[in-house]
């Protein structure tokens, strides 16, 4: 029902910023949370940050806390996630997905996923 589609990765260095952007097709994007996760080759999928529907709340691994951000921005169908201070350990393949309830770190009360965007970080 939710299609999306991220953009915004590439190659930055240890110490640098990026922001990646989710852009959502749909007519009930501003009815679901929204939320970052991100994996890396052989690693399981690992949430990175969340946001409620309403963006009332957001939700970050203790990994990313004070380094990244997530946004949304309901009239662009968009969801963000600034990201400071990069760390090598950062570099994976981020994804965003929409949520359908429950657990915000658990892939499997996500219902829809992008394709995801690499990013990579080097020292």
């Amino acid at each position: 029902q939710v299609q999306l589609v991220e953009s915004g990765g590439g190659l930055v260095q240890a110490g640098g910023s990026l922001r990646v952007s989710c852009a959502a097709s749909g007519r009930s994007f501003s009815s679901y949370g929204m939320a970052w996760f991100r994996q890396a080759p052989g690693k399981e999928r690992e949430f990175v940050a969340g946001i409620t529907w309403n963006g009332g709340r957001t939700y970050y691994a203790d990994s990313v806390k004070g380094r990244f951000t997530i946004s949304r921005d309901d009239a662009k169908n968009t969801v963000y996630l600034q990201m400071n201070s990069l760390k090598p350990e950062d570099t994976a393949v981020y994804y965003c997905a929409a949520h359908t309830g429950g657990s915000w770190n658990d892939p499997t009360n996500f219902g829809s996923w992008g394709p995801g965007t690499q990013v990579t970080v080097s020292s």
